[in-house]
């Protein structure tokens, strides 16, 4: 499919991307996302169904332990 960004001549590419979203104050990385991702400017599309499963796993992430932790760095 091709890009769907005025100006760019790149077609999507099915891959899986690294989701991060700030949640009720907490930062949350989600690995293995399937997405479509511009191979020339990068513009990320997900599907319906990705989205829903994203706000699923948003809703029980307060109740469930992550799979792993990761570092986080601040810009100052």
């Amino acid at each position: 499919m091709n890009c769907s960004l005025q100006g760019c001549s790149g077609q999507y590419e099915n891959r899986e991307i690294t989701h991060t979203v700030k949640h009720r104050g907490r930062i949350i990385v989600i690995d293995h996302v399937p997405a479509e991702v511009c191979a020339v400017c990068g513009d990320v599309l997900l599907s319906p169904e990705t989205v829903r499963h994203i706000e699923a796993l948003l809703r029980t992430s307060t109740s469930s332990e992550p799979a792993r932790l990761v570092p986080l760095y601040e810009f100052a």
